[in-house]
């Protein structure tokens, strides 16, 4: 199942897509995807049983589609999580590290799936092609063996990044957190219909010229070692967004660097997921 998040008349909307289209949720009482993922499984087999009646409100390619959720608790995301982009930052002179490591994007960041990127003050934009796991209940001390059971759904994410703001401070928060620099979308694909999310195929174009090209079985730390690291330390809730790395050919790793301008087009796609697309505003 395909969930999104549209706007219509100005008010945002929960729908499923069907087809070539979307149905609306809202006359089964749902008003935002965050009711949706909280409702779990029943949530779930009650839209599934309102798809097999209900004809599309809109058609799909006319949909003014949002960031399919509205507002995590927290979006957390993996650095350093491909082996070659692992050398990408040798590089640059990013030390290893011992553990898994993380950062926070304020979730302010968060935009649509065809949202214009604001570059802000940075000289230094860049870009990288994730997959972003949707935790669907809550988890705290999960094993590896149990994590999948705490995943809600998929969906494709660009870890914009201001390279020049990123070392600011040691957790690369602020240079991957300013507004608009995290799109997502287009929408959430459940669980269900990802039988593994470590065999995907994850690319990145620049002006429809390919710049990253790997898939999710060579990330170092998979998704389930993600999700019992973090939880060992706190609470993972339902809506939280986890990005899970990105393979190398980050603009930063070129010889030499090579950063996003003012009318670039960045598309980030994933086999299975789907696509976004997003252009850089002029400042």
């Amino acid at each position: 199942m395909k969930l999104v998040r549209f706007r219509r008349d100005g008010v945002a909307h929960v729908g499923a897509v069907k087809g070539d289209g979307i149905v609306a949720l809202d006359p089964i009482g749902f008003t935002s995807m965050l009711e949706v993922i909280e409702g779990g499984k029943p949530a779930l087999e009650r839209i599934a049983g309102h798809l097999d009646t209900a004809a599309p409100d809109l058609a799909l390619a006319d949909a003014d589609l949002l960031a399919p959720i509205e507002r995590p608790g927290k979006y957390l995301a993996i650095g350093m999580n491909y082996a070659k982009h692992l050398e990408e930052a040798d590089k640059l002179g990013v030390a290893r590290a011992k553990h898994q490591t993380w950062f926070n994007k304020q979730t302010t960041c968060i935009a649509g799936p065809y949202d214009d990127i604001e570059p802000g003050v940075t000289e230094k934009l860049d870009y990288e092609v994730e997959l972003a796991a949707v935790i669907g209940s809550a988890a705290k001390h999960v094993g590896e063996a149990d994590a999948k059971d705490h995943v809600f759904g998929y969906t494709v994410a660009n870890d914009v990044s201001a390279r020049d703001w990123q070392f600011h401070t040691p957790t690369f928060t602020m240079g991957k957190s300013f507004d608009t620099h995290g799109p997502i979308g287009p929408w959430i694909v459940t669980a269900d219909e990802v039988s593994d999310p470590h065999a995907l195929t994850l690319r990145a174009y620049v002006n429809g010229e390919l710049r990253q090209s790997s898939d999710t079985s060579q990330m170092i730390n998979d998704l389930w070692a993600q999700i019992a690291y973090l939880s060992t330390a706190f609470t993972l809730e339902a809506g939280d967004l986890i990005a899970t790395g990105t393979p190398e050919g980050v603009g930063v790793g070129m010889d030499p660097p090579v950063f996003l301008q003012p009318g670039d087009v960045v598309r980030c796609e994933i086999d299975g997921i789907g696509a976004i697309e997003n252009r850089v505003a002029v400042r």
